[in-house]
């Protein structure tokens, strides 16, 4: 398939993932099973581990939905309206983040050009922790637009929140609103003050169902949204099937321009006072990337810690002297 200057049409489904480890594999087959999208390509660095995990999941569509699947090398990119960067080292037990960043720019400094030089008009899509940093350093590398380049930021994080206060609450997680802002890491704020269920602050909706939400029963929450990657890393190596989910799902929201809003993450103007940085806030998602960035509501304090996570992310991405 060639090249073309023009940008990729709506109604093209074609996705790429670079990087088939359990990140990259996991999504290609959360995406497989959902039936997003009607094309696949996998690249890797180890080709022979590229082929395995297509054909692993291919084997597996019959059980799902149709898609062609392949793996391929940086040319087959061409023509795909979403490339997936989960191509990385992984992080190791006790390991933060952000002690991944020197080891995965290197690999970015590698791989981006790459793709670039095949899929010009694709929407960017990183999953490759520290993610905040990881996002603004492929913007910068490919020299696409902001809006065009997103990571998934704390999407998994929100997941998470929602999850435990469904629990808390007995209801389902589709049906709590509320967020994590900020970095996709230890600074990450839970946006408390404009969480709701059922249309109502989430307060009043605890004192309703009579269990008011005590600073110890917040604390916990926090600490076990926080701390989850590292208890998951901790136990089995890795985190994969969660963010496998999520990048399926935004992909979903991309190729098929939903425009749903998500807390993925993309070089803002600002925020909180802090210019030009990679960080996760509510954005409007369609088909050529962010569509539009929400402003939420937030306490004083919690606009605070969203300037300190912020300030953090553009110190670490400026050392980088990018």
């Amino acid at each position: 398939m060639t090249s073309s200057s023009a940008s990729i049409s709506r109604s093209n489904t074609r996705i790429g993932i670079v990087g088939a480890g359990l990140v990259g594999s996991t999504a290609a087959y959360s995406i497989a099973m959902q039936g997003v999208g009607s094309e696949l390509v996998l690249i890797d660095r180890d080709p022979k581990l590229a082929e395995a995990q297509y054909r692993d999941i291919l084997h597996a569509t019959p059980f799902s939905h149709p898609m062609r699947i392949s793996a391929g090398d940086y040319a087959d990119l061409e023509g795909c309206a979403l490339v997936i960067l989960a191509a990385g080292v992984g992080q190791k037990p006790g390991e933060s983040r952000m002690q991944l960043l020197a080891r995965n720019v290197a690999v970015f400094a590698d791989i981006v050009p790459q793709v670039m030089r095949h899929a010009a008009d694709a929407v960017l899509l990183v999953a490759t922790n520290p993610l905040d940093v990881m996002t603004q350093v492929a913007t910068r590398l490919s020299g696409l637009p902001s809006s065009r380049v997103l990571g998934s930021g704390t999407m998994l994080d929100t997941a998470r929140f929602r999850s435990l206060l469904a629990e808390r609450f007995q209801v389902s997680p589709r049906s709590v609103h509320a967020y994590v802002l900020g970095e996709h890491g230890d600074s990450e704020v839970l946006a408390w003050s404009g969480a709701q269920i059922a249309g109502l602050p989430l307060d009043r909706f605890a004192d309703q169902c009579g269990q008011p939400l005590t600073a110890q029963i917040r604390q916990e929450i926090d600490h076990d949204v926080r701390r989850a990657a590292y208890q998951i890393i901790d136990g089995k190596g890795a985190t994969n099937y969660g963010i496998g989910a999520a990048l399926a799902r935004l992909a979903r929201c991309i190729v098929h321009d939903e425009r749903s809003i998500f807390t993925a993450c993309s070089v803002v103007p600002d925020v909180a006072g802090i210019r030009d940085v990679a960080i996760s806030l509510p954005m409007v998602i369609g088909h050529q990337g962010v569509k539009m960035l929400i402003d939420p509501l937030l306490s004083s304090e919690e606009h605070d810690a969203l300037r300190k996570s912020a300030e953090l992310i553009r110190t670490t991405f400026t050392s980088l002297g990018c």
